[in-house]
């Protein structure tokens, strides 16, 4: 029989969760391959692009590290900024790794929220490491451990955010209303994104994509980018909780990632049926990918390459259920090795334990 699927938030109509998967199924646990990714990316709706007139907008050294502000054109919107980061005075190709920031609920700030530039951090920024980085611009540490880091911004998000005056007006109503009550810019700012996510969906599912599908796009072309360089050899990526669900999908659509570490963004898509839908961000929904497999299998797809999974055990956004469920997963589709899932005593958080142990996976698979 069946396992039924829990669906308290939809009080007395929880049984649409049985009667949409009757004869069709959802949350298969599929086989890794090809032909799943193949399904997975036309779900999603990944665009097709590529960074292009990539400039070198100024460069800096900052004690042991050497960084470079990039920007690109994807083919729409403004051009991408990204940064550079490696270890001062390093000679010959480097291992390169693609760093995704997170979501977080801040879309004011993309790549500074893992990555210091020229100037300081924003106080918004230096909060948000406190709470969920360990008070880390892990970009850097990252670099100092001998590697090449990109991390760039992606639609919605920093240089791609969406300016007020193009959101609807109640939307960017709550801009004007947070800073009334004090909040400053970057927070109004936010306030009036989460609200903006949702039409942001809307057009791209309209679109013939999702906004999984167009962020996969520019991550896919910032990696192609990477490894296009001459002082970079083999590209690995890593991303907590949003950036970690970044991960999944680059190592999945990109089979020249080299190895995929995901921080606190793991679990079954039945689980989190279970009151845990609504905290998360519509790119953990691309429209069909339910019916073509559960997100761990997506995570999974690439098997044998290797895999780091990071769970926390006190990660309040996944159900403990859910990650269980998840790891065995994982563990069924690399039956010869390649995976390792760890779980932390940790919230939901990239912590400095998390972070080191993560830096030396990333290691021993590509080489620093």
């Amino acid at each position: 029989m069946p396992e039924p699927m829990v669906s308290r938030h939809l009080g007395e109509f929880a049984g649409l969760a049985e009667v949409a998967a009757r004869g069709r199924g959802l949350f298969p646990e599929a086989a890794p391959g090809p032909r799943l990714r193949r399904a997975a990316r036309e779900a999603a709706g990944v665009l097709d692009l590529t960074a292009g007139d990539v400039r070198v907008e100024r460069s800096w050294t900052a004690g042991d590290l050497a960084g470079e502000e990039l920007s690109w054109s994807v083919g729409y919107g403004p051009r991408t900024r990204a940064y550079l980061l490696r270890p001062r005075g390093a000679a010959g190709p480097l291992p390169g790794v693609v760093a995704l920031h997170c979501h977080a609920g801040m879309k004011f700030a993309g790549k500074e929220k893992i990555a210091d530039g020229p100037g300081p951090p924003s106080p918004e920024v230096t909060r948000l490491r406190g709470q969920i980085y360990g008070g880390r611009a892990y970009a850097g540490e990252l670099a100092r451990r001998g590697f090449a880091v990109l991390v760039h911004d992606v639609l919605g998000w920093g240089s791609r955010r969406f300016p007020l005056e193009v959101m609807p007006e109640p939307v960017a109503a709550a801009a004007a209303a947070g800073v009334s009550e004090g909040l400053s810019q970057a927070d109004a700012y936010d306030r009036a994104a989460a609200r903006h996510e949702h039409l942001l969906e809307k057009y791209c599912v309209l679109l013939g994509t999702s906004l999984a599908g167009a962020v996969a796009g520019e991550d896919l072309a910032a990696a192609a980018y990477l490894r296009s360089r001459p002082d970079v050899g083999a590209v690995g990526c890593v991303g907590l909780s949003g950036g970690g669900l970044r991960a999944a999908l680059l190592g999945a659509f990109d089979p020249a990632i080299g190895a995929v570490a995901v921080a606190a963004m793991m679990s079954s898509y039945r689980e989190l049926l279970d009151r845990h839908v609504a905290a998360h961000t519509w790119m953990l929904y691309p429209p069909g990918l339910s019916r073509v497999c559960d997100w761990p299998s997506l995570a999974a797809s690439a098997a044998p390459r290797p895999l780091l999974v990071q769970y926390g055990e006190r990660d309040e956004l996944f159900p403990p259920a859910g990650m269980r469920r998840a790891h065995a997963i994982i563990s069924r589709a690399y039956p010869d090795g390649g995976y390792e899932g760890v779980f932390f005593d940790a919230p939901h958080a990239f912590t400095v334990p998390m972070q080191e142990h993560a830096f030396a996976w990333l290691r021993h698979h590509l080489g620093a």
